[in-house]
Formats: C-alpha cells, structure tokens, sequence
C-alpha cells in the first residue's frame, strides 16, 4: 500500500489577510476558515472552522505593530497544535521585535530572542521569513527556520528597468552585506553610508563612501520605517552628482511621516514587497509581491524538496 502524503491548509490572521490569499491562489488552494471572537475587554480568541488533524498547516502572519499580530500568531499556533495539525509552519513574511537582536547598552531586553522562544513554546515546528534584520536571529531557533530573500523578487524588476550607470548603495554600515551581494550579481560599483543617531529614528551626522557622480543609485536595506535615513541618503547623492536614487526595501513599515518624507525627498521611486500592507497609496511607491515565492517554497517544504534554487544570491 503506497503512502500518499497529507494535504496541506493555509490560514491566515487578521492583518495577513490579503497577503495569504494571494499565496493561497498561487499555491493552488483555497483559503483556511478562520473565525476571531473579541471579547468587550478586546480579548480575541481564534478558531479554526475545518478539520486540521494530520496535516500541515501554514499560518500566514506578519508581526508588524501592534502585538496583538504577535499574540494573534501565537493563539493560533497553539490552537493547531490542540486540534492536531502534524505540522504547524508559522509564515513570517516579515518579523517584528527583529530590530532587538543583541543587547546593545545596557538592561534592555533582547527581544527577537524572546520571541522565537514564545513561537516554539506555541508549537510552530517550522518558521519561514524573509528578509531577517539580523542573520543570526536563525540561531534563537532550535527548530528549522526557512530563510527567503526577497533578491529573488527586486532583482529581475532591477534589471528590467535598464539602467546604465548603476550603484549599489547601503545607506548604513550593518547592510553593507547586502548591499555587495547585489552589486555582485548586478556586477555594479558600490557606496555606503555611514551615520550616526542621537537616538532611534533620529540621526545626527550622515557621510558618503564612495562616489555617485554620474550615476543612477539604488539604496538597498531590508526595511523602511520612518524613512529619515533614506529621504537623507537620496538628497545627498542628488547633491554629490548622482542622476538618480532609487531604493529597495522588503518590509514597508512606514511609520510615522514616512509617506510624506518621501514624496517630499529625492527618491525617484520606493520599491518594497507586500509583507506589510500599505497604509496608503503613493505614487512613488510600487509594490512587488512577494506571494508567489511564499507558495513556492512552501510547495517545496510541503513535499520535502529543497528550497536552494530559489536563492539568487
């Protein structure tokens, strides 16, 4: 008697809704019923309306603010495990708390740490994400953690647009990674920023390394929350030469004054992903999907193929 392998099911929390149908398409199955019931306090409890036991199932969150995103994952992880899921895969597009990597002064927490143990403690046997802030939030995991990188989707889009000229920018130290990767596989020149905050989101001092007289620049980063950094970095290339700045970045936080900041800046065009959904619209804003490689490797995981090919670089 052959073995046939058990189906899979999406289902997705509240603020992931639009992001995990579009994967539920691309993935070939509909969409996992979900019910939420608040309470009058604004206690919220999930509820999965179909039979989950045996299969894997996939739960599409990102854990943007608020925490109740978190907390919502969370519930219904645990609830899968209850109903006896054989496989809870938390899908992460984007995740939150990863800016608290390190203890970086003192008698702060280390909060992306935290997390990944409340994700086990649920019961999520597998996390896939994209895009980590750190790298090393891999090893605050002792299960398997899929790690995508959203090259994969900005970097057919880059060499579509046909730039000649082009630079590869970091707009701080920490991405200076990333940003030779691409400029590798783009086989482009590459500068980096470097500055220097007075607090979070406040920066008090930006120098350039590099030169962009004559270029077409593309400042690389894996997210954008108030946009100060990069509206800062794009008005100094324009005023160090360079013909245009463009910037790539996977998760569009956009707190705050971001949206104006950058209509207001030199930033010919934001390109980001759809992990977080936009507040708004902005004509300077074009969004890639980044559901068609969720449903891909989870295709993958699913029947236990190896996800490598999907790595550009």
């Amino acid at each position: 008697m052959s073995y046939i392998e058990p189906e899979a099911k999406i289902f997705a929390c509240s603020q992931s809704l639009h992001l995990a149908q579009e994967i539920s398409k691309h993935y070939g199955i509909q969409l996992g019923q979900v019910s939420m019931h608040t309470y009058s306090d604004g206690e919220f409890q999930p509820s999965f309306e179909e039979s989950i036991r045996g299969i894997r199932v996939f739960i599409v969150c990102s854990t943007f603010p608020s925490s109740d995103n978190l907390m919502e994952l969370l519930l219904m992880i645990d609830a899968a495990k209850r109903a006896s899921a054989r496989h809870v895969t938390a899908v992460i597009p984007y995740f939150g708390w990863a800016r608290q990597d390190r203890k970086d002064k003192p008698r702060v927490p280390i909060g992306a740490k935290l997390v990944a143990k409340l994700l086990e403690t649920a019961g999520a046997t597998r996390i896939m994400t994209m895009d980590l802030h750190a790298d090393q939030i891999q090893g605050f995991f002792e299960k398997p953690v899929d790690h995508l990188f959203a090259s994969t989707i900005f970097l057919p889009y880059l060499q579509s647009l046909g730039l000649d000229n082009l630079t590869i920018a970091s707009p701080d130290m920490g991405g200076s990674k990333r940003a030779y990767a691409y400029s590798k596989y783009l086989q482009s020149d590459v500068v980096i920023c470097y500055k220097q905050r007075k607090k979070a989101n406040v920066i008090e001092k930006m120098e350039l390394i590099g030169d962009v007289t004559g270029k077409n620049v593309v400042l690389v980063d894996d997210m954008i929350d108030t946009g100060g950094t990069l509206a800062k970095a794009a008005d100094m290339m324009i005023e160090r030469g360079a013909l245009s700045v463009r910037a790539i970045c996977t998760h569009a936080i956009l707190s705050g004054d971001a949206y104006e900041r950058i209509e207001n800046s030199q930033i010919s065009e934001l390109i980001v992903t759809d992990s977080i959904p936009l507040k708004k619209q902005s004509p300077k804003i074009k969004v890639l999907s980044c559901a068609p490689l969720f449903a891909d490797v989870m295709h993958m995981v699913q029947n236990n193929n190896s996800i490598s090919g999907k790595f550009i670089m």
